[in-house]
């Protein structure tokens, strides 16, 4: 006799089936699996997100915070992410562009104090689009940069405005010709942070807003990061992870520090709060229903600049390397988002092209250059957990039940074709899911 009920036993039969035994066995193992990682490399503290279809679906922390003292390391742990920073300050810049304070595309000595002219081509104007691309000319000179930026125990020699003027004009104590590349600006990618820390500093100036207070004003409280600020003295220290650096067998304590150039590393947050940021990017600026930058804004930070007709002449392959305002492809093309590298830590912010899986992680330790290979595969550990989460989800009726529903559905209609071809002189042609 045939019943209701028989079909919906044989789908969830079928449906069981959809699930593999190694993604149940990686939703067990995954926490003790980055633990022995973390473990095996040397790594103090770290912290990790995984956002799934813009949702957190995975956050954990694993280690110590302050080893010395046992506290742990969590996902509401503070720490300096650095590069990751400029994403911060390429969010105030599209604000101030969305409140036409600023234009991506005009001369920054329009918005400047003073005037900055690259010596090898004086009558070629610098553009902000071309700082926040790393295609500006202006370029970072070492050892000066990583020797003078860097400020310990609360001491900061100069403002931000002073050490730019001094930097790049050739009346400065800082000017060099070296602190300019021998290329037209806009056709030559080269990472510059003091770039980065110029838009920071423009910024500023139209705004009139120091940016610790703008980005407290249009992204910390309204996305309720409660645990982030740009300076050390806005953030509970209580919170704050130790700085760890790997010599040899030693493990050093790097005391914390803030950086005259700010804009390009000074962030401090934790995995818990850069989620949220994360996601408005990720959502065109929109968190929970609240619009915190305008669609357009937003998709023009997050777009690909350079194009096949529009490239910089270092740039081979668009499909591999490509900019958004403060925001690149990584890892060969295959992700975008950033990286943020200074003494003591390593953090990661990157997601898929299609926007469907990201991965945060944190760590509070700077390994040995030899053993740099160890963060990525921490990271692609994570991704590939999340591509686990992604597959898992759609036959999760937590997720809503709008698959299982469509699949159902077409199993019902399935059935219903082979139960009448008993009956009816035609065959059927088979189940189609």
């Amino acid at each position: 006799m045939r019943t209701k009920s028989f079909p919906l036993i044989l789908f969830v039969m079928f449906a069981a089936s959809r699930f593999h035994p190694a993604q149940c066995q990686s939703a067990q193992t995954i926490d003790s699996l980055i633990e022995t990682k973390r473990k095996e490399s040397g790594i103090v503290g770290m912290g990790a997100a995984i956002i799934v279809h813009k949702k957190i679906a995975w956050i954990k922390g694993f280690g110590f915070a302050d080893q010395e003292n046992k506290i742990p390391f969590t996902a509401s742990s503070i720490l300096n992410i650095g590069s990751i920073s400029k994403t911060f300050t390429g969010f105030c810049l599209m604000k101030a562009v969305e409140e036409k304070k600023l234009s991506l595309d005009e001369n920054i000595n329009t918005y400047l104090p003073f005037k900055i002219v690259n010596p090898y081509f004086p009558e070629e104007k610098i553009t902000l689009r071309q700082l926040a691309t790393h295609t500006s000319g202006l370029a970072d000179r070492y050892p000066f940069y990583t020797d003078s930026t860097y400020c310990y125990n609360g001491i900061k020699p100069e403002p931000l405005g002073d050490f730019l003027k001094n930097y790049f004009t050739r009346e400065g104590s800082h000017y060099s010709k070296e602190n300019f590349l021998n290329k037209k600006p806009g056709s030559y990618r080269d990472y510059s942070n003091i770039g980065a820390a110029l838009a920071g500093y423009i910024v500023e100036q139209r705004t009139g807003k120091k940016l610790n207070e703008l980005g407290r004003q249009i992204i910390f409280e309204p996305l309720k990061m409660q645990n982030s600020g740009w300076l050390l003295d806005e953030i509970d220290l209580a919170r704050h992870s130790k700085l760890y650096q790997q010599k040899g067998d030693s493990m050093l304590n790097i005391p914390l520090y803030e950086g005259i150039t700010y804009p390009d590393g000074g962030v401090r947050t934790s995995v818990e709060d850069l989620s949220k940021f994360f996601i408005m990017l990720l959502n065109d600026g929109n968190y929970e229903g609240k619009q915190l930058l305008t669609r357009k804004a937003a998709k023009e930070m997050l777009r690909f600049q350079f194009s096949n007709n529009n490239k910089p002449e270092n740039v081979d392959d668009i499909t591999k390397l490509n900019s958004g305002i403060f925001w690149s492809t990584k890892m060969g093309g295959r992700r975008i988002g950033h990286n943020g590298s200074d003494p003591g830590i390593r953090t990661f912010m990157l997601c898929d092209l299609n926007r469907e899986i990201a991965v945060i992680v944190f760590f509070n330790t700077e390994l040995d250059e030899t053993k740099d290979a160890r963060y990525v595969d921490i990271y692609e550990t994570l991704y590939q957990y999340g591509l686990t989460l992604k597959n898992s989800k759609k036959l999760s009726v937590l997720a809503g039940g709008f698959y299982i529903d469509k699949l159902y559905k077409s199993f019902r209609r399935n059935w219903d074709a082979f139960y009448y071809s008993l009956y009816l002189p035609r065959a059927v042609t088979g189940l189609v899911f």
